[in-house]
């Protein structure tokens, strides 16, 4: 659906929300309460609007967006006009975005061996990019749409590629060499889940309606997580392909008690993450991530 760039009024009387959120299952998975008209929205209305990461995160910082799903890398650009929600993250707990190289050879066989080559990312504003820069800096990142990665990496577009999505799951079965598990990499160096994505609503809408939506949306993750099955199921509509085994492993992987609430070491992570792009010139300045305050 198309929407005005005008931004909503600084006020506390909206009644429609644009909630912008990713084609993928485990945001079908978690906004499923809200589709469902199974949670109290408190006079709010939601219109759901969906594409992919990078495209929201470029939405975002043109500030069109009310509620939106933003990567961790994006926010450090949008943290003046928007606030993070207490919930609805997505971490990766020991896996996150895989680095995938063609069998061969010539392949390189390590994160060092990446350096002067191109190597394929979904997008500039993405966690799975700024990770990637932050493990193999001296690589050569070719943006590329998330989904034709794998192919871009087939053909020899490129020499390697940043795996998201269901490509976690099924870089093997597609023939593809592992270099490295970004997220396995990261805990194994901070012990902490590798923060990729969360939601985050635009300040000017007023602390009275950004209430309202924090709650709406913490009580559909709640509503699916406690009917498991007929979300998982609704949910497949977007798993592009994945068996619904795959698809339950994947959405378990990115809705869980992490996605519940972040916890100090959520934030911890988050915090980390930010300060250690900052360190690398990854991004321009320091970020102290802000939260709405979360209800128990």
């Amino acid at each position: 659906m198309a929407m005005t760039n005008r931004p909503v009024p600084p006020n506390d009387s909206v009644d429609e929300i644009v909630l912008a959120h990713s084609p993928d299952s485990d945001d079908a998975f978690m906004f499923y309460g809200l589709r469902q008209n199974a949670v109290d929205t408190e006079g709010l209305r939601y219109r759901h609007e969906l594409a992919d990461i990078e495209t929201l995160n470029r939405r975002a910082l043109k500030g069109d967006l009310a509620v939106t799903a933003v990567s961790f890398h994006a926010y450090a650009y949008l943290a003046d006009r928007y606030i993070l929600l207490p919930h609805g993250a997505s971490f990766g707990d020991g896996y996150g975005p895989c680095v995938v190289c063609r069998p061969g050879p010539a392949a390189p066989r390590s994160l060092a061996e990446l350096a002067g080559r191109k190597v394929a990312v979904p997008g500039t504003l993405t966690s799975a990019a700024l990770i990637s820069r932050l493990y193999a800096p001296g690589a050569e990142p070719v943006v590329v749409p998330f989904d034709r990665i794998g192919d871009a990496v087939l053909t020899g577009a490129v020499d390697a590629g940043v795996l998201i999505h269901e490509g976690q799951l099924t870089w093997s079965d597609d023939g593809f060499h592992l270099i490295a598990d970004l997220g396995a990499l990261w805990k194994e160096e901070t012990g902490l889940p590798l923060p990729l994505g969360g939601n985050a609503v635009r300040k000017d809408l007023g602390e009275v309606t950004i209430g309202k939506i924090s709650r709406a949306l913490g009580a559909s993750i709640e509503y699916a997580l406690a009917n498991r099955e007929a979300a998982l199921l609704d949910a497949m509509r977007f798993s592009r392909g994945l068996t619904k085994e795959k698809t339950d492993r994947f959405v378990g992987m990115y809705v869980n008690d992490w996605t519940r609430s972040y916890g100090e070491r959520g934030r911890k992570a988050v915090r980390l993450f930010l300060d250690r792009a900052h360190a690398a010139g990854a991004i321009p300045t320091r970020v102290e991530p802000e939260w709405v305050r979360e209800e128990r």
